[in-house]
């Protein structure tokens, strides 16, 4: 019988981190980013990498005697993009491919109720 897990997907349209912790989430277990385990700049954010990432943070999570896993999915949130990156999709299908046993997959982007200003001025990013 294994412990259970919580698998943190935080995943922008730059980059992917998955933080694998206890139940509680104070203590951390395995963690691995896009840009960890691919070698171009701009693949880190790429279903590929992400993949790649949730594997390698599975490998060390099992190490540690997890093997079931609650699965948290983040996108920047606040003033920024609400949608998650292209990375969360195969994370969570790498997690399901490696063994380990998924419980719940919630969304826990942060919404702001009213948000603080956005970066780029009042007239946006001018191009």
């Amino acid at each position: 019988m294994g412990k259970w897990g919580i698998a943190h997907v935080f995943a922008s349209y730059n980059n992917v981190v998955i933080t694998i912790t206890d139940i509680t989430g104070a203590e951390t277990i395995a963690r691995c980013s896009g840009g960890m385990v691919v070698r171009q700049d701009k693949d880190q954010s790429s279903p590929y990498a992400a993949m790649e990432a949730a594997e390698k943070a599975v490998y060390e999570a099992k190490e540690k005697g997890v093997t079931k896993l609650h699965v948290k999915v983040r996108a920047p949130g606040g003033n920024k993009s609400k949608s998650p990156g292209p990375g969360s999709q195969a994370a969570i299908r790498a997690f399901a491919r490696s063994g380990v046993k998924i419980g719940t997959i919630e969304d826990v982007t942060p919404v702001p109720h009213d948000s603080t200003k956005p970066k780029g001025g009042r007239r946006g990013r001018r191009v």
